[in-house]
């Protein structure tokens, strides 16, 4: 496994060491103790989630606030996505930068979102099945977001906005300068 930083305070981008032969396959998805040699992060996953979207759909830009926090660790099991890291914790160095890579089954790379981050893909593939690890329950109460089209974050989806195909609830998310973080 290899870990790259970004350029968000501890989120890094994973890239497991693929072993291919006739027969296909395999990779270490994740190892907790090589994680932490290499990130300095002592993470417990406790809930794994899994999404199936279809061509332009676009899930965030969502976070949890407070004690229900969520680290994640995600990644692309069939497909490909654009997916997006925001840094909303006001005492951060890198407070406000955006990051954003491509996850596919082709690449096999995963992203790693602290706690304290906005998290949000798109699916540019036909259909995607999006994979994730939480290192805290998700708490309906405390769920909260940020509008996609932020001009102040100025993240370019790389699909057409007329082919975007959003929630409701997403559609209404405040902006990045109007948050307040509990």
């Amino acid at each position: 496994m290899e870990i790259a930083k970004t350029n968000i305070k501890d989120c890094f981008e994973i890239e497991p060491k693929v072993f291919k032969d006739q027969r296909g396959y395999f990779f270490e998805s994740f190892n907790e103790q090589r994680f932490k040699e290499l990130t300095g992060l002592d993470v417990n996953f406790v809930q794994d989630n899994q999404s199936f979207s279809t061509k332009g759909v676009l899930r965030g830009l969502h976070y949890q606030e407070g004690e229900s926090a969520q680290a994640k660790l995600v990644r692309v099991l069939q497909g490909k996505v654009l997916d997006v890291a925001v840094d909303i914790r006001k005492d951060s160095p890198t407070y406000g930068n955006v990051f954003k890579t491509i996850l596919s089954s082709d690449n096999h790379r995963q992203l790693f979102i602290p706690r304290g981050c906005a998290h949000g893909f798109v699916t540019l593939s036909e259909t995607a099945t999006f994979f994730y690890k939480c290192d805290n329950y998700y708490d309906p109460k405390a769920e909260a977001g940020i509008i996609y089209n932020d001009h102040n974050l100025n993240i370019d989806w790389e699909i057409n906005e007329s082919e975007l195909i959003i929630s409701e609830k997403d559609q209404v998310l405040p902006r990045f300068k109007d948050l307040i973080l509990h």
